[in-house]
């Protein structure tokens, strides 16, 4: 295992993420829940609960990992970044004056064993990285039990904890949030370079990876970025990594106008030109929802809401018109296939 901290210049260094917090003792880092206890980085939050709900997986969001499937879903306090348009901050920006643990990885696996048409554990809500120590105990139990595992994340980590993270962690939503530095340093107090290189990492590797941009008007909102982003994606990632667009909603600190149905259509449109799966979300309209075959543009899904309707598709998620294998991770249920 990849060493969480070093000592330097009689404090504690931490090496998890890009920031390299140096700690005296008694104080935590940009997080929040990462302290220097005078021996080492001790995690606050381990077995700190602040959200447990039962989700639809496409909710993370994941529309090509196991569609139509439940995941329990977890999270906790703190953020390794301060996004003034953060849309969970009641509980990445702040931090309980007492914490005390509720949970621990076995209860996890016991409830998500138990759990209806569940294919594992999804650790979203807050910022997974900086919980490193509960979500790697919790994910080698889960594999141990047959379960799935998933991260909802920033991507914002240094590249060797990033390799640990791949070994136990089966699917990957990554926040791509711009695709300018100006957009990470000014919105979000950290910078662009980690998060790519978090997500070619994962893409490396094979594991499943979906990327979600959240659409700021008059931040990240620009027709020319989008085909820088798109671009980039289908070159380091591969044309098969879907991207979800999301509608903005004034929050936390920012109060920019709500996202245009109109700019989402037309960015929608921008990364499908080199994206084979583009969706748009965090909206009332349907359109952007669906799946089609990217080889012969079949339909095999048709979403509404949280509502999965699966068709035109084999019990391996192949298209039955011509065979492309759509969905890598994918299990048969009578109930959701037409």
């Amino acid at each position: 295992m990849w060493p969480l901290f070093k000592i330097s210049d009689n404090k504690i260094e931490c090496t998890l993420c890009p920031h390299y917090c140096k700690l005296a003792e008694g104080r935590s880092g940009i997080c929040g829940v990462r302290k220097n206890n005078g021996r080492e980085i001790e995690l606050l939050t381990y077995g700190v609960i602040s959200g447990y709900s039962l989700d639809p997986v496409e909710k993370k969001p994941l529309y090509h990992f196991f569609p139509g499937h439940n995941v329990l879903s977890i999270g906790s306090f703190g953020c390794n970044m301060k996004c003034d348009f953060c849309q969970n901050f009641n509980i990445s920006q702040k931090i309980p004056l007492s914490l005390f643990p509720e949970t621990t990885p076995l209860k996890i696996i016991k409830a998500a064993k138990a759990a209806e048409n569940n294919i594992g554990v999804a650790f979203t809500y807050n910022e997974p990285i900086i919980w490193f120590e509960f979500m790697r105990d919790t994910s080698l139990l889960a594999r141990s039990e047959g379960l799935y595992t998933v991260m909802v994340s920033n991507g914002y980590v240094n590249s060797e904890p990033m390799s640990e993270i791949i070994q136990f962690i089966d699917a990957f939503n990554i926040d791509l949030k711009a695709f300018n530095n100006n957009f990470y340093r000014k919105l979000t107090g950290s910078d662009i370079e980690p998060v790519k290189n978090s997500l070619k990492q994962i893409a490396r590797e094979g594991k499943h990876l979906e990327v979600t941009t959240l659409i700021i008007p008059g931040q990240n909102d620009k027709e020319s970025e989008m085909q820088l982003q798109s671009e980039w994606m289908a070159g380091e990632l591969g044309k098969n990594v879907p991207l979800h667009l999301s509608k903005y909603y004034p929050m936390h600190k920012r109060d920019d106008p709500t996202t245009s149905q109109e700019t989402l259509n037309c960015l929608f449109e921008i990364a499908s030109k080199n994206l084979n799966h583009v969706y748009m979300g965090n909206t009332v309209s349907d359109s952007g929802q669906n799946t089609y075959c990217p080889e012969c543009g079949q339909t095999v899904t048709i979403r509404s809401g949280y509502n999965t309707r699966l068709l035109n598709l084999d019990n391996k998620g192949r298209c039955i018109k011509c065979g492309e294998n759509v969905y890598r991770n994918f299990t048969f249920s009578s109930s959701k296939v037409h």
